[in-house]
């Protein structure tokens, strides 16, 4: 599978640093034993999955395993106590923080790379040069209505829609639903839907009239296979995703931050505050070798303070559980 063999790619760069990174913390990682276990999205999983192969190197006694049931079902299974850290591709909803308050279990929110959601479609697909949010709406909404890509466009042909998305428990579903539908809108219900973005991958290059969402890693995985729809910006421009849109956010409204959560009580073991450590040190470079950006140094040494302070919580709501919206930047200081 090309994730695994991206991921062997990575860890066999980072290897040779491993150790010294480790040595920067002041602990010899080799002397750790221990335990970790994460789940969550699927658009972090390269990145924790790269970090944790790497962080092995340093600290072969600790087991870090990591799985993917996509960001709500990871804070189910958070909540329940069952997982140490949580992935997730968009900061906790209200509900779910109150879930893990009702279980007693406490969160360190920690922003680890920015991601830009990817619209793509087929390589057949020659009518459509560029969309906007309106278009999108008229695809995706329940309301929207379009069968055919000629009901998105007078001008694209009258050949049939077919859509496949990120399942309901993806943090990359929330985000784009947010987008596309606001809190009043519902995305339709017939489309092919799954939790593994390569089964999305393979339906869209299998099919002329189709379209669909994930993150950027993923279609930078699969650009030989795929097109990403430029979208039209706040700004009226058709922008591509890329590190440099995603960056310096042209490439709107479908850039966002990416987190991991991590569970108070774990943070008091040696070996998880170790990698935690580790991740936040090796987070810029993984993400950018994974097809991810690196968030400003300014976001990470706030990040190294939040968890060394043990600030729980999350900075994404307010004081009555309303989601703060803005750049992270603004938000995480």
């Amino acid at each position: 599978m090309k994730t695994a063999h991206r991921i062997a790619l990575l860890t066999s760069l980072t290897l040779a640093t491993a150790a010294l990174l480790g040595a920067g913390t002041g602990q010899d990682l080799r002397r750790l034993r221990g335990s970790i276990t994460i789940d969550g999205s699927s658009t972090v999983y390269p990145v924790t999955e790269a970090i944790a192969e790497s962080f092995k190197a340093a600290a072969p006694n600790v087991k870090v395993t990591v799985g993917v049931s996509g960001t709500g079902g990871g804070f189910k299974r958070f909540a329940a106590d069952e997982t140490d850290i949580s992935n997730a591709s968009r900061p906790i909803k209200a509900a779910e923080a109150g879930m893990c308050i009702e279980a007693g279990v406490d969160f360190i929110e920690i922003p680890v790379a920015y991601d830009g959601l990817t619209i793509v479609v087929n390589k057949g697909n020659y009518w459509a040069e560029s969309m906007t949010v309106d278009d999108l709406k008229k695809i995706f909404l329940a309301s929207g209505g379009a069968k055919t890509w000629q009901d998105v466009r007078p001008e694209w042909p009258d050949r049939p829609i077919n859509i496949y998305s990120p399942g309901t428990d993806s943090g990359t579903f929330d985000y784009f639903k947010e987008v596309v539908a606001g809190k009043k809108g519902s995305i339709r219900s017939d489309m092919s839907v799954s939790e593994d973005d390569n089964v999305l991958v393979r339906g869209v290059s299998g099919d002329e009239g189709g379209i669909g969402f994930f993150g950027v890693a993923y279609y930078l995985e699969n650009k030989d296979t795929l097109r990403a729809m430029p979208i039209v910006n706040k700004a009226g421009k058709a922008v591509v995703p890329s590190p440099k849109t995603i960056e310096n956010g042209t490439y709107n409204p479908f850039s966002r931050p990416l987190f991991i959560y991590v569970k108070a009580n774990a943070a008091r073991k040696p070996f998880v505050r170790a990698f935690v450590d580790f991740y936040l040190r090796n987070a810029a470079k993984s993400a950018s070798e994974v097809g991810y950006v690196g968030l400003p140094e300014v976001i990470y040494d706030r990040a190294r303070e939040t968890f060394e302070t043990r600030r729980t919580g999350s900075f994404f709501l307010d004081e009555h559980g309303e989601k703060k919206t803005g750049p992270v930047t603004e938000i995480y200081r």
